[in-house]
């Protein structure tokens, strides 16, 4: 692919040097040593702490020595989500590019990791280049974003001395984030002791498949299908034919995406298994319908399982409790802003479900710009928990970034793009969480923006970067930096 802007390509050579890392949540390691590595080769003085964020120190250019210090912050982590059937192991294996013909880069079939390894990459070739002149930075590189913003809670004082923050975090070039949601986690978990299935009872799978999925802040609006939903849908329908009982319920795989995939073991008595194929095939074709516009690839099938384990099957009873339960879970938006036009302020991802091994357990992803809303939201979700005769447990969350629209390091980013571009940019708050909120809240008189290139779909394999927009995103960080002079 050829490059319009002469830093892209530089850019995403180190983007991809990243990727050959594994850095999937909760597993950074290796990508904090290889950023550690990276800071000894090239003589910058570098550190970690006990969580193993990273921050290096790049000196001022000459002139700059006493501008005021900029830290320029991303996260290491990424989701890793894969298409059904891939055989990638984000373990080992590195991430594939595919460049398409109309300017974006994606993955072959796994999720990019461009939320967040782009601002790394970025933060790293500015930090090399002789030509960008620029204040003393601060590159502060943390651990475990996507499942709990674990990195930034567990930052100490002192680990940073600068007082303006870049957060290259943010998805639209263009746009200027200023503030976000606030969220919290629940964990339910509700007995379902199995029986067996009775003899004459056929095994069949329940798969549901197709979707978009995508991120819980940025793509909840969209009322994009979760796919356990539909899924509960479907086998609520399947009981209403007879004898239906079941064994195993999973979908899901982060707090933060919308399931794309879930799947199902069911038990069938003859009579009921004889008019399963043509009501599947009926809720197929309602489903297309109904998701046309929003989810047009939702795919439903029922397949045999001949080797099926006949004793995880769940008695009627137990069947019928173990489906109000994964109904009665919301999902979706529940308050949009009185503020912000557009703005969702309060909404709920079901994020994960696992039926087996005598419990049914469940995980949701609560957001809210308003604290109060948050708390109420995770108590109606805990609530159902406790409703079903099982248990709740809410995680400790992280705080909303409340928006400062008399920012001066927002008024001077806003004039330094404007004059740049010739066009002035948009300031938004949006519903995704940022570690802009903790880290504001952890270092008293934090100056904090975000923004970033243009990334569609991040947390599902869908995701892909304009490429066209890291270029600019460099234009303006070296704008912003001249004018510290």
């Amino acid at each position: 692919m050829e490059f319009k802007h002469a830093k892209t390509k530089i850019i995403l050579d180190w983007f991809e040097k990243i990727n050959q890392v594994p850095r999937c949540s909760k597993n950074e390691a290796a990508i904090c040593k290889w950023l550690m590595d990276w800071a000894k080769e090239h003589n910058f003085e570098a550190k970690k702490d006990e969580v193993e964020n990273v921050l290096i120190r790049i000196p001022a250019s000459p002139g700059y020595e006493q501008s005021p210090i900029c830290v320029i912050q991303g996260h290491m982590d990424m989701v890793c989500e894969k298409v059904k059937g891939s055989t990638h192991d984000f373990d080992k294996d590195p991430i594939k590019f595919v460049f398409t013909d109309d300017g974006w880069l994606k993955a072959d079939g796994t999720t990019l990791g461009a939320d967040n390894g782009i601002a790394i990459a970025m933060a790293l070739a500015l930090a090399l280049d002789k030509e960008v002149q620029h204040p003393a930075l601060e590159l502060l590189f943390t651990v475990d974003e996507e499942t709990g913003l674990t990195g930034a809670n567990a930052l100490q004082p002192g680990f940073i001395e600068g007082k303006l923050l870049l957060n290259v975090d943010s998805e639209d070039e263009g746009v200027f984030t200023a503030g976000c949601a606030g969220g919290k986690d629940t964990h339910l978990e509700m007995p379902a002791p199995a029986e067996g299935a009775p003899e004459g009872h056929q095994a069949f799978k329940v798969i549901v498949g197709g979707l978009r999925g995508g991120h819980s802040g940025v793509d909840i609006a969209e009322q994009r299908a979760n796919a356990m939903q539909v899924l509960s849908r479907v086998i609520e329908e399947l009981s209403r034919l007879g004898d239906m009982r079941l064994a195993t319920f999973a979908g899901g795989t982060a707090h933060n995406a919308i399931p794309r995939d879930a799947e199902a073991l069911v038990w069938l008595d003859k009579a009921t298994a004889d008019k399963a194929q043509s009501k599947m095939a009926e809720l197929d074709k309602a489903y297309k319908n109904e998701y046309a516009v929003i989810d047009p690839k939702v795919s439903l099938s029922l397949e045999k399982a001949d080797s099926a384990d006949r004793t995880q099957a769940l008695n009627l009873e137990v069947t019928r409790k173990v489906m109000d339960f994964i109904q009665a879970i919301p999902h979706g938006v529940f308050a949009m802003s009185a503020d912000i036009a557009g703005l969702v302020e309060t909404s709920n991802n079901l994020a994960e479900i696992a039926l087996g091994d005598g419990k049914v357990t469940a995980l949701t992803s609560q957001r809210s710009s308003n604290m109060d809303r948050l708390d109420w939201l995770t108590t109606r979700v805990e609530s159902v928990g406790r409703l079903c005769g099982g248990t709740a447990r809410s995680g400790g969350g992280y705080p909303s970034w409340k928006p400062n629209m008399d920012s001066k390091l927002l008024g001077r980013c806003k004039e330094v793009y404007t004059k740049l571009f010739n066009k002035e940019p948009v300031v938004e708050v949006i519903h995704a969480g940022l570690e802009c909120g903790i880290i504001g809240a952890k270092y008293e008189g934090m100056d904090m923006i975000s923004f970033g290139p243009t990334i569609k779909n991040p947390h599902s394999p869908e995701e892909c970067i304009e490429v066209e927009t890291i270029g600019q995103i460099w234009d303006f960080m070296a704008e912003l930096f001249k004018s510290y002079k």
